[in-house]
């Protein structure tokens, strides 16, 4: 699309959502299992209760329906997407994306690494129903790294270009915390040989949280400082430094938090390194960071980008600071949150204004390049859905959305008051 001008007005952006969510229904994995684990899986399911109201009734089959997904994407305008898990695999007792389950013992680690298989082969063929358009994440375990690898390498062979989605490691999981500097060693090797992308998306780090209205607070107070951590400690663990070709995604994290922690992760890693008057820091840090080449900012610079999904107006001039080549948008479909269906609403409430050169990184070319996407395979549907240049460009106005947008966290404020 883009000139040496730059996109003109009446061009149409080639929208992709680098954050959205999806799997089959429970019955739809039990094809992709192995037959030694169906007669478990039948006793499962027959029991099993559905702990998310969303995926119930009409709203669950967004995730799976492939003909509804693409026509509810196509209205927002939005021609690919990168498909996080959603929906409950085999054997789990909730998500595996939203926290980490109980540690398992022996027999449940065998049973849910089936059920995760199960979910990245659905995604495999879920993904190729729908050529070019779709970017499926892998799933993993960490409680087996030989495992996590031979799934790594079966992902890049089967298409899943959406790579890995690394789980957390909160107190309490059974595994190591992600600087453990020799654990995980083979699984970063594998991911950084292969080119696969990392993500780390929001939630997937917090540990279990209670069902009183206290832990639900507490859970979203806290719940992307835990996914914050994934940089850090696969910083202190010295990933970057021994892999500096891997690439980490953060998702749904927001944006605004990351000029300050990178200022704070420089001053704290200068002390560690530099310092000579036997500070703390330097007596405790200086060997490690002895052992890096770069400074905190600047590996970020160098190896990690943003899932920003509810990137608001405000927050661009800290999404400047950052970098606007490191931001991918997303919507967040099918999730409650998500800005379907007012989707082109929130584009226009963040990026009203901005330089479309800008918007464009931020829409297309950035995910384009992190999960591989053809922009040019992709021209033909946004010609014919995708929002023009001058339409993204003309100011929301507040108060003239209904009440019901603003469940989304980009289009608050933009909400109708109620009467």
């Amino acid at each position: 699309m883009s000139g040496n001008g730059g996109p003109a007005p009446d061009d149409r952006y080639v929208v992709i959502s680098a954050d959205c969510h999806g799997g089959g229904g429970i019955l739809d994995y039990r094809p992709y299992l192995e037959k030694r684990y169906l007669d478990d899986f039948d006793a499962w399911a027959r029991d099993y209760v559905n702990p998310y109201s969303d995926l119930e009734g009409d709203l669950g089959p967004r995730n799976w329906d492939s003909s509804r997904r693409l026509a509810d994407l196509e209205a927002d305008g939005i021609v690919a997407e990168v498909i996080y898990p959603n929906t409950v695999p085999p054997f789990y007792p909730n998500s595996s994306l939203v926290e980490q389950p109980p540690a398992p013992n022996s027999g449940d680690l065998d049973r849910r690494w089936a059920g995760l298989r199960a979910h990245n082969r659905w995604m495999a063929d879920f993904c190729a129903a729908a050529p070019g358009r779709r970017a499926g994440i892998a799933q993993i375990m960490l409680h087996d790294v030989a495992a996590a690898v031979a799934e790594v390498r079966w992902a890049k062979e089967n298409g899943l270009t959406g790579g890995v989605l690394l789980p957390g490691a909160p107190p309490g999981s059974g595994v190591p915390a992600l600087y453990d500097p020799e654990y995980y060693e083979p699984l970063w090797a594998v991911c950084a040989e292969l080119d696969l992308p990392v993500n780390h998306h929001a939630g997937s780090a917090a540990p279990p949280a209670g069902e009183r209205a206290e832990d639900k607070v507490i859970l979203l107070l806290e719940v992307t400082w835990w996914a914050h951590r994934a940089f850090s400690h696969l910083l202190v663990g010295g990933v970057f430094e021994r892999h500096p070709g891997l690439r980490l995604i953060l998702a749904e994290q927001g944006t605004a938090w990351i000029p300050e922690e990178l200022a704070r992760l420089d001053y704290f890693f200068d002390r560690m390194g530099t310092d000579r008057s036997g500070s703390q820091e330097a007596v405790w840090g200086q060997e490690l960071v002895g052992r890096m080449s770069l400074r905190p900012s600047e590996y970020f610079a160098r190896q990690v980008s943003i899932g920003a999904s509810f990137i608001r107006g405000h927050e661009l001039p800290a999404a400047s600071r950052v970098g606007f080549d490191k931001i991918m948008w997303g919507s967040d479909y099918p999730h409650r949150e998500g800005s379907h269906p007012f989707s082109r609403e929130a584009l226009r409430a963040a990026f009203a204004g901005v330089d479309p050169v800008d918007v464009e990184r931020m829409l297309a070319t950035n995910a384009a390049a992190t999960y591989g996407f053809d922009l040019d395979a992709l021209r033909p549907v946004a010609d014919r859905v995708g929002p023009t240049v001058a339409q993204i460009a003309e100011p929301l106005k507040h108060a003239s959305l209904p009440a019901e947008a603003e469940k989304c966290p980009a289009l608050i404020g933009y909400g109708a008051p109620a009467s």
